[in-house]
């Protein structure tokens, strides 16, 4: 069972159309405080990333932001948190989220969540980390998503063992409790042998 400090967590800077998506965003920061899980984040007050942020500072806990300099007026940067860092680039955002992190989970979100959701999933996939990655899975958000993920393995494109570096739940706690107890498979090889 691994011991999580920090998670970090990717998500909407908008808010959706579902009410859900805001009230599993607000239960997952306040589940992160009270387990006493500092929570690393893209450093935005809007959106899903703002409830997150707020809910786990509300519930008294801890909240790095990581924001890229040239992002500030369009995210709308969080000053209410325990500690918002600067980064040159985005590249760089995601290199020290990436650091920081214990844990990931993606919460409902768009191309900037899946993108930072497939980086980490293609940097485990790789060996250059062994840390678990993990979906909140809100109310099904996830599950045309995992279809095609399944459809990648089906067709030949990507291994089971690398698909399995993902868990979902539905249930911040029981998440937390998944990836606490998961250990990345290292996988022998992402791509096969050239046949002659």
């Amino acid at each position: 069972m691994r011991r999580l400090r920090r998670v970090c967590v990717f998500c909407g800077s908008s808010s959706g159309t579902d009410p859900r998506y805001r009230e599993a965003a607000s239960a997952m920061g306040r589940t992160l405080a009270e387990r006493g899980i500092e929570l690393v984040y893209g450093g935005g007050a809007v959106g899903l990333m703002g409830v997150i942020a707020d809910a786990v500072m509300e519930a008294g806990g801890t909240v790095i932001g990581v924001l890229p300099k040239g992002l500030f007026s369009r995210e709308v940067g969080h000053e209410a948190i325990t500690e918002l860092r600067h980064t040159d680039s985005m590249h760089e955002r995601k290199a020290l989220m990436y650091e920081l992190a214990d844990a990931f989970i993606a919460l409902p979100g768009g191309l900037g969540t899946l993108d930072e959701l497939f980086e980490t999933l293609t940097w485990a996939q790789i060996g250059l980390h062994a840390k678990p990655v993990g979906l909140l899975d809100v109310d099904g958000y996830f599950d045309q998503l995992l279809a095609f993920l399944q459809h990648t393995v089906d067709t030949g494109f990507v291994k089971q063992a690398n698909i399995d570096l993902l868990v979902a739940d539905a249930d911040p706690a029981g998440l937390l409790a998944r990836l606490a107890a998961n250990e990345p498979p290292r996988p022998e090889k992402w791509i096969d042998p050239v046949k002659i």
